[in-house]
C-alpha cells in the first residue's frame, strides 16, 4: 500500500502518492504495439499537480503501419520519435480529482529543469513544432476515443482544432496503459497563430487566450448573469467567469487586462442590447459567428455536458486581422453519452438550454450568450444549413462509423486495449460519472453507435435535415429488378442497344461492366457472370 502524504493548504487537504499513482498490476508489458511507445523516467520523484518537475522523454515510433517494440535491446536501431528533457507536471479538473489513471502536462526543454526553464520547440509524432504539450489520460471513457473523435468531427469546419495521437506510456518502468498525446490550445504557428499583445495601438488588441469555466484563480467575472432556458435572467445569485490563458494572468500588463476585460463587455453589451441581431452593431460586430456555430454543433452532437461552461476556450487575434472572437472545441471525455449526471446521456435535448439543471447541481452555468444566438432567427437558419453541409460529409453516417472504427482499430489491433484493461480493470465496474456500464469493448463502441444514431435523429428533425435514402441494392446483373440475374437481363441490355426506352434505374443497372456507358461489353459480361453461376 503506497504511503500516503497530506499537505495542510488552508482548509484543503492536498494528498500526494509518492508512487505517483500506479496501476494496481504493475506487471503489464508491451511486446509489440502499433502504438507509439512513450517512456517518461522521473527517477522516482514524486509528480506534483502545480509545480513542474524535471523529467526525461523517449518516444519510439516506427511509422504507420510499422509495429513499436517494448524489448530495445531486442530490437535495437527503432525509430526515436523524440528523446530529451521535459518539464513535468499533472493536468485537469474531474480527470485527474477522481480519475485514478492521472493525465498530464509536459514542456519541452533543451536542458534539465533544474539548469533552467529553457523551452524547446520540438515536432512530436507527426504534430507541428511546438513545446506545450498533454498526455490525456481516457479512463471514466472507456473508449479512449471520445476526444479524437471530436476532434475528427470539427476538423475540417474550424480553423483550429488539436491534433492527438493515441500512445502506450510507461512511467519508471511501469506501464501506465492507453494515453492520447495532445496539442493543447496555446498559441503557437502550428497552432493559434497569434502575435503577443503589446502595450498600446493596435498590437494592444492580440493575440488573447482565454475560456469560460472554473480555475484556481478567477481573472474576470462577467457583468451578466446566466439566464434559465426561456432566456430570462433567473439566477442572479449565479456568476460567469473566464480565465486569461495566454499571455499568462499573471504575466499580463494592467494595460492588456484592462483592453481584454473592455473587448468581453463589448461583446457581451452587444449580446445584451435590444438589437443584438443588427449585423453592424450586434453581436456579429464582435464574434465570428460560424466559429460559435461550430462549436455549438459538434458539442450537441456529443451533448456534452461541460459545454459552453467549463473549458469553453476562445480567442481573439488582432482588430487588423480579425477583431472578432473566435471557438476551439476542448474536453470531450463525458460526452458521447457518457456521463449520468446532468442529463449527460440524454439524446433529445440541448445541452445549450440545460442551466436550471446546472443550477441544481451547483454547477457552473451558460453564458446568456447562447440563449441570444438562437433567438436570432439568421443564427438559426444558418445553423441549419450547416448542419446539412456536415451530414452530407464527414457526419455522413457512413463516414462517421468509418471514423469511429478506425479510431477503435488501433486501440484493438495489436493489444493496446487488453493491456490497459489489465493495468486499469474497469469492464462491468461502474466508473464516475458513466451512464452505461459496458461489458467490453467492443460492448463500448456498440454503445456509443447506439447513442449517436438517437442523437443524430433528434438532430436531424431539430435541424430539418432529410438524410437521402441510400442507394439500392441489387445483385450484379440484375437489370430488370426482379431480383436475379438471369437470360431475361441479356434482353433488356440487348432491346437497350436496340434503341429501347428504360427509366434511368435499369440503365444504371444496365452497365454490368462498371464502366460508365452501355455497350455490346455488358452484354458478354453479364453472360459469363450466368456461366460462372
Amino acid at each position: 500500500m503506497a504511503l500516503m502524504v497530506v499537505l495542510s493548504l488552508g482548509n484543503i487537504a492536498l494528498a500526494q502518492d509518492p508512487d505517483n499513482y500506479p496501476p494496481d498490476d504493475k506487471t503489464v508489458v508491451i511486446d509489440s504495439t502499433n502504438l507509439p511507445i512513450v517512456w517518461i523516467d522521473v527517477d522516482g520523484a514524486t509528480i506534483d499537480r502545480e509545480e513542474r518537475i524535471s523529467a526525461r522523454m523517449k518516444i519510439i515510433h516506427n511509422g504507420k503501419g510499422q509495429l513499436n517494440y517494448g524489448d530495445t535491446v531486442a530490437h535495437p536501431g527503432q525509430h526515436i520519435d523524440y528523446e530529451g528533457y521535459i518539464a513535468l507536471r499533472y493536468r485537469g479538473n474531474s480527470s485527474y480529482s477522481v480519475s485514478d489513471k492521472k493525465p498530464y502536462s509536459f514542456r519541452t526543454l533543451s536542458k534539465p529543469l533544474e539548469q533552467g526553464y529553457d523551452k524547446k520547440k520540438v515536432p512530436i509524432l507527426g504534430m507541428g513544432k511546438d513545446n506545450n504539450w498533454a498526455l490525456l489520460a481516457p479512463y471514466s471513457d472507456k473508449s479512449m476515443i471520445r476526444d479524437l473523435l471530436a476532434f475528427e468531427v470539427a476538423r475540417p469546419w474550424m480553423d483550429y482544432t488539436p491534433q492527438g495521437r493515441l500512445c502506450e506510456v510507461y512511467l519508471d518502468g511501469i506501464y501506465y496503459g492507453v494515453y492520447i498525446l495532445c496539442e493543447v490550445v496555446s498559441k503557437g504557428k502550428y497552432r493559434l497563430n497569434l502575435d503577443d499583445p503589446g502595450m498600446e495601438g493596435e498590437e494592444l488588441t492580440g493575440g488573447y487566450i482565454m475560456e469560460v469555466g472554473i480555475d484556481d484563480e478567477m481573472t474576470y467575472v462577467s457583468k451578466y448573469h446566466p439566464v434559465d432556458a426561456d432566456g430570462v435572467i433567473t439566477y442572479t445569485d449565479r456568476i460567469i467567469q473566464f480565465q486569461y490563458k495566454s499571455p499568462d494572468y499573471e504575466d499580463m500588463t494592467s494595460e492588456q487586462i484592462r483592453y481584454i476585460n473592455e473587448a468581453i463587455d463589448r461583446m457581451e453589451d452587444a449580446f445584451a442590447s435590444p438589437d443584438f441581431k443588427d449585423p453592424e452593431i450586434g453581436y456579429r460586430k464582435y464574434v465570428d459567428m460560424q466559429s460559435f456555430m461550430d462549436y455549438q454543433i459538434v458539442n450537441e452532437l456529443g451533448h456534452n455536458v461541460d459545454a459552453y461552461r467549463m473549458s469553453a476556450k476562445f480567442y481573439k487575434q488582432r482588430d487588423s486581422i480579425d477583431p472578432r472572437f473566435k471557438m476551439v472545441i476542448w474536453d470531450f471525455n463525458l460526452a458521447f453519452g457518457n456521463c449520468r449526471h446532468n442529463q449527460g446521456s440524454a439524446t433529445g435535448n440541448w445541452v445549450s438550454r440545460m442551466n436550471a439543471n446546472f443550477y441544481q447541481t451547483g454547477d457552473p452555468m451558460i453564458p446568456f450568450w447562447w440563449q441570444r444566438f438562437i433567438s436570432d432567427n439568421d443564427y438559426v437558419l444558418q445553423r441549419r444549413a450547416r448542419w446539412a453541409q456536415m451530414r452530407q460529409a464527414n457526419l455522413r453516417d457512413d463516414r462517421l462509423w468509418a471514423t469511429i472504427d478506425s479510431l477503435a482499430n488501433e486501440v484493438t489491433c495489436c493489444g493496446a486495449e487488453a493491456r490497459n484493461s489489465q493495468a486499469w480493470p474497469r469492464w462491468g465496474v461502474w466508473v464516475w460519472p458513466n451512464y452505461y456500464v459496458s461489458t467490453s469493448y467492443d460492448d463500448e463502441i456498440r454503445y456509443i453507435k447506439d447513442w449517436l444514431v438517437k442523437r443524430i435523429k433528434w438532430l436531424d428533425g431539430m435541424f430539418r435535415y432529410t438524410p437521402p435514402e441510400p442507394p439500392p441494392t441489387y445483385e450484379q446483373g440484375d437489370v430488370d429488378g426482379d431480383g436475379q440475374a438471369s437470360i431475361a437481363d441479356v434482353n433488356v441490355i440487348v432491346d437497350i442497344l436496340l434503341g429501347g426506352v428504360y427509366d434511368k434505374e435499369v440503365r444504371v443497372r444496365a452497365d454490368v461492366d462498371n464502366d460508365q456507358e452501355i455497350t455490346v461489353s455488358d452484354v458478354t459480361y453479364l453472360i459469363q457472370l450466368l456461366l460462372d453461376k
